[in-house]
């Protein structure tokens, strides 16, 4: 099968995602926190905003973004309209990349495309409509808007920095055979198979923890465990390569390293180890699940059968923390 058609074939087993975005508009829905999150929500409420460690945010002084009123405020169509421009762009691109390549539908387009030329288009399309966006309506200077592309890749350098060495040691892997030797070594005839999903999950999580990128993990891990089932089991292939996905993800949101968590509370003007606590305790409910999820998976091979168990577990889960938190008052 195509590298896309694989990917397709592991959504419904990438149990984190899916458990993770269900348990979000769960609690959004019924109206509770626990752990930590419901300590700050409640100090929050009688309008003590940090609990702890935001004095760094409470003495900072607000910059002016619009220079003494130089420049007009944005609008939210500000930041909506170039990510839509931004994300059709790509899209378009992929499609026709994919069709010059041979694609005969659209299946095969984005099978064939070439994402980082059409990523690379859509990024160089979107500065230009950012230019004609901003410039005659005030929105930025000139001088700030042309600084701010060499700032971008700035922040991207550490990014495309860690894909480097990722696919450099994929490379390595590769021509090592490391696939193989894990194959051989861990004799997957025998009935610890069925177990390997879950084993796969948990050293996503570590990896992806320790080293803060969900990307490097991707490259580093997708190699092995393809070269591992591809000649045996395509399906426990599918499973295991979703678990890299749902572990790497996973170990990347709560890893105080990472990026995207370091983004996340800055952008929020929280404490990061506040932040970093908070969404662990809420990370690690979904983990437990989809121990047992991966469980189900590695013995039934059926992704219905998993996703369905995995929710109904993780909703019983939910209610009886709510219950709990609602005794504890």
């Amino acid at each position: 099968m195509s590298g896309f058609e694989m990917f397709v074939k592991t959504i419904p087993f990438n149990l984190y995602a899916i458990l993770t975005l269900y348990m979000v508009f769960f609690t959004s829905i019924v109206g509770f926190d626990f752990g930590l999150m419901k300590k700050h929500e409640e100090n929050a409420a009688k309008g003590d905003l940090f609990t702890s460690g935001g004095e760094e945010f409470q003495n900072q002084e607000t910059k002016d973004p619009t220079e003494g009123g130089k420049y007009a405020k944005g609008k939210v169509i500000d930041l909506i309209a170039p990510m839509v421009v931004m994300i059709a762009t790509a899209i378009a691109a992929m499609i026709w990349t994919g069709h010059l390549n041979g694609g005969q539908n659209l299946v095969e387009d984005f099978a064939n495309c070439s994402s980082s030329e059409s990523l690379v288009f859509a990024g160089l399309v979107t500065v230009g409509f950012l230019l004609l966006l901003y410039l005659p309506r005030r929105i930025i200077g000139f001088k700030d808007f042309m600084n701010s592309v060499p700032e971008g890749g700035k922040l991207m350098m550490p990014a495309i920095l860690i894909l480097v060495l990722a696919w450099t040691l994929k490379g390595m892997t590769d021509a090592l055979g490391i696939g193989t030797f894990v194959r051989s070594a861990i004799n997957l005839n025998s009935s610890l198979m069925n177990f390997v999903p879950l084993i796969i999950f948990c050293i996503a999580i570590f990896i992806a923890f320790s080293s803060g990128t969900s990307w490097g993990t991707f490259a580093i891990f997708v190699p092995i465990v393809v070269n591992m089932f591809a000649e045996l089991d395509p399906t426990m292939m599918i499973i295991s390569v979703a678990a890299v996905l749902a572990g790497a993800v996973c170990g990347d949101h709560i890893s105080p390293i990472s990026d995207t968590t370091i983004m996340s509370s800055s952008g929020a003007q929280s404490n990061h180890i506040n932040h970093v606590q908070t969404q662990m305790q809420y990370a690690f409910v979904v983990i437990a699940v989809c121990a047992v999820g991966y469980l189900i998976a590695g013995f039934t091979e059926n992704w219905w059968l998993t996703l369905l168990c995995s929710l109904v577990i993780l909703t019983g889960v939910l209610l009886e923390i709510r219950k709990r938190e609602m005794c504890g008052r």
